[in-house]
């Protein structure tokens, strides 16, 4: 008999495992589930891995919202600003080689580099570009990188980092910034003496075995199941600027322009968690290098609030933290229409990665959170609801605080009679020329550069802002004039205090040319 009882006690220990992990997985499962609900996403694409192993894929929608294809391992999505690691991995790969050092000056590689002021262009080294340290403001120079298309290259980009004024000391506080990544390639290109897509190729997606990743151009037609980005209409979710026949090597490709699959993105997980998966890939004196806090980052009421949070830092790409007192190292990535995030326990060899091709900027924060939790506080039990409630009433608060965007007077299409000698051409040294001229008998501001920046002037009361075409109207903007009749002077200015930073229009001071043509 009790041969018998210690038999059975042995199976179910044995078996407990198995019951444990079927327990996790359902609960993986349900997350995911509450957020495809709670936020009506159209797909997504969940990865876990645990102790260097993948432990759960989980995919649901469609690549395209009511076309029936269903999104998988494979389907490619954008993984924005998730680029930036990369980037700066394939940096360690040419310092691990030789080919350049961390603290070389960028001059050396770039002679055409140029800062506003001559000190930080001559002292700006290789691993500045990586940590948002420059001392220019929060999405400098964005409006060269986004919307697209636009018909700015990497040399425009370079160019107008000599025009764009500093908001602080180099070196002096954290920024994000993403024209510095742009650099960041640029350098990589001369140091590597090959165009940065290619190193890319060389050095991360095929040693690695990352198949299904796209960097620079490449033919969606060519290798199909391809997530398209979405926003919300309502209750519905709409494909919003599906891919060209061709997919360009656009300028902003080394700060967030690269593709991958849920498949792709466990590997690079799992070689990030475990050098085993690559011997000899990367080195431990460069893996650290990446993860070393090198630039601190204020750590918010949330982080606190949320995870116990004590310090927080920018590596080499990657945002460095402590959550419930486990170091992680995460980073996310927000494009128009498409959200990625992903998340590393690197004392745990575990991880999440988060894809979503909709309007899904909360919905990552709160799965993340709920599922990270599951490894460093699972007696919580906190699931995306709960962090959906407390996203909510943040924004409820800032609502009652005044962050929305004000109730404007009521608005016409303004006239060129009434508008004047305002109207006319118009330049930035570094956004480029702009028109504020009638156009099919509408007064039209429109960018020569930034096609997708054009929209019609309208009148609200006693001031005039542009009303864009396309863009939301969370992007509208102020026309604000100033100077005098010799040098007449406008700028820009956020209607919407919610306004994403890449809008970065207190960057933008244009002289009037001339008149309309």
């Amino acid at each position: 008999m009790r041969l018998r009882l210690l038999l059975a006690i042995a199976a179910v220990l044995a078996a407990s495992p198995l019951l444990a992990a079927d327990a996790d997985n359902a609960r993986m499962d349900a997350l995911v589930e509450q957020a495809v609900q709670r936020y009506q996403l159209p797909g997504i694409a969940v990865g876990v891995i645990e102790d260097g192993k993948v432990v759960r894929r989980i995919t649901r929608g469609e690549l395209v919202a009511g076309e029936s294809a269903a999104i998988n391992d494979d389907s490619l999505f954008k993984i924005a600003s998730n680029t930036k690691a990369m980037t700066a991995a394939v940096l360690a790969r040419l310092v691990q080689a030789g080919k350049l050092r961390w603290d070389d000056p960028v001059t050396r590689h770039l002679p055409q580099f140029r800062m506003q002021d001559p000190w930080v262009t001559r002292n700006m080294q290789v691993r500045d570009l990586l940590i948002h340290n420059s001392g220019l403001g929060l999405g400098a120079g964005d409006l060269m990188l986004w919307p697209e298309p636009n018909n700015f290259d990497r040399s425009d980009i370079i160019a107008g980092l000599a025009h764009l004024k500093p908001t602080g000391s180099f070196r002096s506080e954290y920024a994000y910034d993403n024209l510095m990544y742009v650099v960041a390639g640029e350098v990589a290109a001369a140091a590597g003496g090959k165009p940065y897509v290619q190193l890319v190729r060389e050095e991360i997606f095929q040693p690695l075995g990352m198949q299904r990743c796209q960097v620079g151009a490449w033919s969606p037609a060519a290798l199909g199941n391809i997530a398209q980005p979405h926003h919300r209409d309502g209750k519905r979710n709409i494909a919003a600027e599906r891919d060209p026949a061709q997919v360009t090597d656009f300028p902003s490709m080394a700060a967030g322009g690269i593709r991958c699959s849920l498949n792709d993105m466990l590997r690079w997980m799992q070689v990030l968690l475990d050098p085993a998966q690559a011997p000899g890939w990367l080195g431990a004196t460069q893996r650290r290098a990446l993860w070393t806090a090198h630039m601190p980052m204020p750590v918010s009421q949330r982080l606190r609030d949320w995870d116990n949070t004590h310090f927080y830092a920018y590596g080499y790409g990657w945002r460095l933290s402590d959550m419930d007192g486990q170091w992680k190292v995460a980073h996310t990535g927000t494009l128009s229409g498409m959200y990625s995030s992903l998340a590393l326990l690197p004392d745990r060899k575990t991880g999440v990665v988060i894809l979503i091709n909709g309007e899904g900027e909360d919905a990552r924060t709160a799965l993340m959170q709920a599922m990270l939790k599951h490894y460093t506080a699972p007696a919580a039990n906190n699931d995306v609801l709960h962090y959906a409630r407390l996203i909510d009433d943040a924004a409820a608060q800032r609502r009652s605080a005044g962050h929305v965007r004000p109730v404007l007077p009521k608005a016409r299409a303004a006239t060129a009679a009434e508008f004047g000698s305002k109207a006319g051409v118009w330049q930035d040294p570094w956004f480029g020329e702009v028109s504020l001229c009638p156009r099919d008998g509408k007064l039209q501001f429109a960018s020569a550069k930034s096609p997708r920046m054009s929209g019609q002037v309208m009148r609200a009361g006693e001031r005039w802002y542009v009303a864009w075409q396309g863009l939301g109207e969370d992007a509208d903007a102020w026309l604000e004039f100033s100077g005098d009749a010799q040098h007449p002077l406008l700028h820009l200015r956020a209607i919407d205090p919610d306004i994403d930073f890449s809008y970065d229009y207190p960057d933008l001071e244009f002289q009037r040319r001339g008149d309309c043509h």
